[in-house]
């Protein structure tokens, strides 16, 4: 039978190819104002050819991706490019009382009515 040889990760060659991609990357976000870094829009296929060449490096080295020394270094193009990037937290307000109010006593209310029919109904059985 045929005999199935599973190499090795080489991570050498894996962490020594992939700091190429960053520097491609690095590059490619020259031409992206440092302002609108956080916007992912700006960028979306910069960084996609970022993470097919560190998934290519990875897998010309027999390694499986994402792994530990990749997401590491993958890691570290993040703190270099976006630590500024925080996403904004939404800040929840109450409505004003009126519509507090509205929204508290409208469900109240349909309950009352809804047992009060249910009891009437019940009572008066014999002309249903």
């Amino acid at each position: 039978g045929a005999r199935q040889q599973t190499e090795l990760c080489n991570e050498s060659l894996m962490l020594e190819k992939l700091p190429a991609c960053g520097r491609s990357f690095e590059e490619m976000m020259k031409k992206v104002d440092s302002k609108k870094w956080c916007n992912l829009t700006e960028f979306i296929m910069y960084y996609d050819n970022f993470t097919q060449c560190t998934e290519r490096e990875a897998n010309n080295a027999s390694c499986f991706w994402p792994n530990p020394l990749a997401e590491g270094f993958i890691t570290g193009i993040h703190k270099q490019f976006f630590s500024n990037c925080s996403s904004e937290k939404i800040h929840w307000e109450d409505p004003p009382d009126e519509i507090l109010i509205t929204l508290i006593l409208i469900p109240v209310m349909l309950t009352c009515a809804m047992i009060t029919l249910v009891v009437w109904c019940s009572k008066r059985s014999d002309i249903l």
